[in-house]
């Protein structure tokens, strides 16, 4: 027979194994939200405003996504379609790099330097003095229910360049596709993209389109795995503020590092 206090102290025993790994959980998450906000400072201080200048027009300067300094301090990863307008030659329309924060952030002149459609990644560069840049991390290791951050501009600067930072789990890893309203849609184009390697990250997050080219980054490390590239809309582009759906995707860094890689950084 069994002794009620030995099966007493065998279940308090039990308790305490059950509650150890409660506990460093716990103890965990409450060191990585501790770190966050220092992490949030050391990314915000690489985030920059992608946008065009024209001096002849009002207001001369516009802001059309977010970017992330990486390498030497003087690229700059956005998105390709953030760039993707033509500039008026004409009025000397140019891509300009927009630092700092506030209403009178520091404007610089970009070029291009290399850019993947494909994966729409543009690289840019910046003269001057070098920024600070992130450190940038392996995309294959990110798994489906893993939470991250990203800073960006989610509504452009319509109060001045103020950098937001929003955060969301990896909800899928998914083939990079557009739902289709009709098989007609089903390009040839479309059918290599669904059948190649190309995934991205479907997150959990509401962003906004000026949060395209912001990076996506570890919380407690700082190190960007992604690139947001592209809001699910509702509806339409026009009530996306108003009606966000809380969907968003991003391009695994990598494609971004082996772009760099083709351009010599």
């Amino acid at each position: 027979m069994v002794d009620k206090h030995m099966m007493h102290g065998f279940g308090l025993r039990v308790l305490w194994w059950c509650a150890v790994p409660l506990l460093a959980g716990m103890l965990f998450e409450s060191a990585q939200a501790a770190e966050f906000p220092d992490t949030v400072s050391r990314i915000k201080a690489s985030v920059v405003g992608v946008g065009s200048l024209e001096r002849t027009r009002r207001p001369p300067a516009q802001l059309l996504g977010t970017g992330f300094v990486v390498g030497d301090g003087r690229h700059i990863l956005s998105n390709a379609h953030v760039v993707s307008a033509s500039l008026d030659k004409s009025k000397k329309e140019s891509i300009v790099v927009f630092v700092g924060s506030g209403v009178e952030p520091e404007v610089r002149l970009a070029t291009k330097v290399a850019e993947d459609l494909e994966h729409d990644l543009v690289l840019l560069k910046i003269s001057e003095a070098p920024l600070p840049s992130v450190s940038l991390g392996d995309s294959d290791v990110v798994r489906e229910g893993e939470i991250y951050a990203f800073t960006g501009f989610p509504i452009g600067a319509v109060l001045g360049l103020y950098p937001a930072t929003h955060r969301g789990m990896v909800a899928a890893i998914t083939p990079m596709a557009a739902p289709l309203n009709a098989a007609k849609q089903l390009t040839p184009a479309l059918m290599r993209r669904l059948q190649s390697n190309y995934t991205v990250f479907q997150l959990d997050a509401t962003a906004y389109p000026g949060n395209s080219g912001s990076p996506l980054y570890d919380m407690s490390t700082g190190e960007v795995l992604g690139v947001i590239n592209k809001v699910f809309v509702q509806e339409s582009k026009e009530t996306v503020l108003e009606k966000p759906s809380g969907i968003s995707y991003a391009i695994p860094i990598n494609y971004a590092k082996a772009l760099m890689r083709e351009a010599g950084l």
